[in-house]
């Protein structure tokens, strides 16, 4: 596997190696920008070099600015802090002092106690202008000085304060095969946005092989988006398992022919790997196992959920094993550390992260039955929201489902399935009734009886963080 091997070389000098007479973009539904420009610009406003050494946070609400902000500032700053979108006011004072901020760059205006001891403030508004100064790379060679780069990436929590995961360009490149046969031919695509750790790797992927890439938006519906991948001839696209049934339950679900889907974030279940597989028939289909601290672990290939018991001794360059139930994980893909000391360490003593995501071998294959701090408790027995989906999401009638809690003075809670349908039957209809029946025959045929649910509802919908995930509350 053809890797970046140069574990100081910056990102800026590596995609200076791949730009060639395919001349690959970036684009988003607005611009579109070749990668020669920018290499051969600056979105800094020619700035760059005024935060040599600094902490920068990347507070940019156009994903677009944000990419060229890390092509032209890894290897310059000493540490880049990716703020991802809807990243609350409440919660930058903490990470502009844990990460000892002191430089901002933005398309907005950012200000506020919580930012006073930043020094410098980049305004950027999107435009590429031609460097008043030598290029990044050759600069940091005659200076004698070439820092490598943290990146610190925010967690997706859903309540407190983000963790702050310290990466570097060679430990989030580490999975990606630069030298792979069909790179720079390419066009790249993503749910994800780029400065979340799913849609980073995406970056990244097509960054350093040269290969083009299409930037989702946040403020565009699914249709829309799945119609502008279509029409730029988008050959591979990833996302979580929620984002493809979203994908797949919209009108424009037709409009795209990917020729490689990938799923990460969330458990495939067999469900959404047999309906991507039936709609894009030729599409090569994977799904892979990677967290924002221990980065990528694995990929799959066979279009089954789950993965062979054997990946976890026949990984190169990946070591995994499976204690108290969880899958632990140790390469030089995993981040150093946890930048705000209060979470604790990153990894064990034996530099093992704990991804807390629980394991069930069954037949030489292990399966993913949900993480440890998601379980429902019924009266002492545990039951994991993850395997009763999977359960429920083999009903043909089926788009998508969310198990979880409802408080119950008895049992202590009551497992609730809410249920969005392929085509909705009338409320109340015999059609409903019957489907809600097939369901629950469907859970005690496959499940223990404390894990079937007690009350199934038909929505409309269900809650997607912008992490791609589904959002569990309980009640």
């Amino acid at each position: 596997m053809n890797t970046l091997q140069n574990a100081s070389a910056s990102l800026w000098e590596a995609v200076s190696t791949t730009v060639d007479a395919r001349d690959p973009f970036v684009s988003n539904a607005e611009t579109s920008l070749t990668l020669r420009d920018l290499l051969a610009g600056s979105v800094l406003g020619g700035r760059c070099q005024e935060l040599s050494g600094r902490s920068v946070l990347i507070a940019t609400t156009d994903q677009l600015i944000a990419a060229a902000a890390l092509i032209e500032l890894d290897g310059v700053a000493r540490r880049m802090v990716l703020c991802p979108p809807g990243l609350s006011a409440e919660s930058l004072p903490s990470i502009v002092k844990s990460a000892e901020a002191d430089a901002i760059v933005s398309d907005r205006i950012i200000d506020g106690p919580g930012t006073a001891r930043v020094r410098s403030f980049i305004h950027c508004d999107g435009k590429i202008v031609p460097k008043g100064y030598v290029s990044p790379g050759p600069v940091r060679q005659a200076q004698g000085r070439r820092y490598e780069t943290e990146w610190v990436l925010l967690t997706s929590g859903t309540t407190g304060v983000p963790k702050l995961v310290v990466h570097t360009l060679a430990s989030l490149a580490g999975a990606i095969d630069i030298g792979q046969p069909g790179n720079g031919r390419a066009i790249w695509s993503t749910f994800y946005d780029i400065r979340r750790y799913g849609g980073l790797q995406i970056f990244l992927r097509a960054m350093l092989t040269g290969s083009s890439l299409l930037l989702s938006s946040a403020q565009r519906s699914t249709a829309d988006f799945l119609a502008c991948v279509g029409a730029h001839g988008v050959t591979h696209i990833s996302g979580t398992p929620s984002h493809w049934r979203r994908a797949l339950m919209s009108s424009s679900a037709h409009l795209i022919a990917p020729e490689y889907i990938r799923l990460s974030g969330e458990i495939a279940d067999q469900a959404i790997l047999n309906h991507l597989a039936q709609v894009y028939p030729k599409a090569r289909i994977a799904h892979a196992f990677a967290t924002t601290e221990a980065g990528v672990a694995f990929v799959v290939n066979d279009v089954i959920t789950g993965f062979p018991m054997s990946v976890l001794t026949r990984t190169p360059g990946v070591e995994m094993k499976v204690e108290n139930g969880s899958l632990r994980i140790r390469s030089a893909r995993t981040a150093s550390r946890y930048l705000d000391q209060e979470h604790g360490p990153l990894m064990d003593a034996d530099g093992f992260v704990d991804t807390t995501d629980l394991l069930d071998l069954r037949n030489e294959r292990y399966y993913f039955v949900g993480r440890r701090d998601g379980v429902i408790n019924v009266g002492g027995l545990k039951v994991h929201p993850e395997e009763v989906e999977e359960v429920i999401n083999r009903h043909p009638e089926v788009r998508m489902s969310l198990v979880r809690t409802k408080k119950n003075p008895i049992t202590g809670a009551l497992v609730v399935a809410d249920v969005v349908l392929r085509s909705a039957p009338a409320p109340q209809s015999d059609g409903v009734r019957q489907i809600q029946q097939d369901i629950l025959l469907l859970c005690r045929e496959e499940l223990a009886s404390h894990k079937v649910p007690a009350i199934i509802n038909f929505v409309a919908t269900l809650a997607v963080a912008e992490s791609g995930k589904l959002i569990r509350r309980h009640a």
